[in-house]
């Protein structure tokens, strides 16, 4: 695990300073800002918009007696996508407005959670519930 944070945190940058700089080369250094500056603004008024609407969907259900568990996980895919938009880049901000188009993101969540059922039925994954007696 710590590997891989790691190599996400050395080889992301890397890779992002590559295409500002293939970008800057092609387009010039300050329509290669622009656009990154473009698709931030963007991307974070999308993620904020889809955030509230989201919020409102997990009150509703609340409201309802429902457990909100899709709206859930759709709100934190938008705080995902919200954290790559805010970092600046090329990579970070298509990964985010990719988790901001509601199919998209409907389909990461559906092999998510395929991913994780398929660890909770073998038990490899497991959970523990803790008592809150006191004594």
């Amino acid at each position: 695990m710590l590997w891989r944070l790691f190599l996400l945190f050395t080889i992301t940058p890397l890779v992002e300073l590559y295409l500002l700089i293939r970008l800057g080369t092609y387009l010039g250094v300050l329509d290669a800002i622009a656009i990154v500056i473009t698709t931030g603004i963007v991307g974070g008024l999308l993620a904020r918009n889809q955030g509230l609407a989201v919020l409102n969907q997990i009150r509703l259900e609340l409201n309802e007696g429902r457990i909100p568990a899709e709206s859930l996980f759709d709100g934190v895919l938008i705080l995902v996508a919200g954290i790559l938009l805010i970092t600046p880049g090329l990579l970070t901000d298509g990964l985010g407005l990719f988790l901001l188009v509601p199919w998209t993101r409907q389909a990461l969540k559906l092999r998510i959670m395929q991913r994780v059922e398929e660890r909770v039925v073998p038990g490899e994954i497991h959970i523990e519930a803790k008592s809150l007696d006191r004594e």
